[in-house]
């Protein structure tokens, strides 16, 4: 792809908002445009998998400035983030939206939360474009600590697993390292394709969520912060 034709994957939109003054700050810190492209994007990829923690926000639709000052976030908002450090230092990034069954969150959400919790929950990973090659990268999802944890809970599982926020074919050895490859963590519990994007924007322009008013205000205030709870039992559980 000609580097003419990338401008479309580089933009500053207002969810990825890179120039937010503690992305640059970030950026600078962690001295990531020091780094070779491979390099960066591997420890941009780390970083937003490892230490932005699994968990749920207030919304979707939030900047990656709010998303880093939460320091954790579900599929659709850390993609932002992943999103916005990528561009921020030049690496080309789309998104690619869909829905996931919501068995896979069965664990990470309980009793009435999941009972009333949409059946296709809105889902989204990021492809990075690095060395002429589109990579799908959805690995960053779940920090690594917590996945660790849940494999000792279920440390009888072998094979495919399906729940607290995995869904994969191999519960041992997901595929969660980048090293120039497709990574996955949620991929097997996908159940609609709404295809690929420039930018956030434009897929929540067009996808969403689907939810009623009442039970929108019932995950922000109640819903989300019940599975936070569980989530962090779940990490520091020993």
């Amino acid at each position: 792809m000609e580097e003419n034709s990338m401008q479309q994957y580089l933009n500053e939109t207002p969810l990825l908002n890179f120039s937010a003054s503690n992305i640059q700050s970030l950026i600078m810190e962690r001295n990531w445009k020091e780094l070779d492209e491979y390099e960066r994007t591997k420890a941009i990829y780390e970083f937003v998998r490892d230490e932005i923690r699994f968990g749920y926000n207030i919304d979707d639709h939030i900047p990656a400035s709010r998303v880093l000052a939460d320091g954790y976030g579900q599929c659709n908002t850390k993609g932002i983030l992943f999103m916005a450090l990528l561009r921020g230092v030049l690496i080309p990034c789309r998104i690619h939206g869909f829905t996931i069954d919501k068995k896979l969150q069965k664990g990470a959400m309980t009793g009435i939360v999941y009972k009333n919790a949409p059946q296709h929950i809105f889902h989204s990973w990021v492809e990075v474009y690095l060395e002429r090659v589109w990579y799908e990268l959805e690995g960053f999802i779940l920090d690594k600590q917590y996945l660790a944890r849940l494999q000792s809970i279920h440390a009888d599982c072998q094979g495919p697993f399906c729940g607290y926020g995995v869904a994969v074919k191999d519960f041992r050895n997901p595929v969660i390292e980048f090293e120039r490859n497709n990574t996955y963590i949620q991929s097997e519990g996908i159940t609609r394709d709404f295809g690929i994007y420039d930018c956030p924007d434009d897929l929540l322009q067009e996808h969403h969520q689907e939810m009623s008013g009442l039970k929108i205000f019932l995950y922000r205030y109640l819903g989300r912060h019940l599975m936070n709870c569980n989530i962090k039992k779940i990490r520091d559980s020993k």
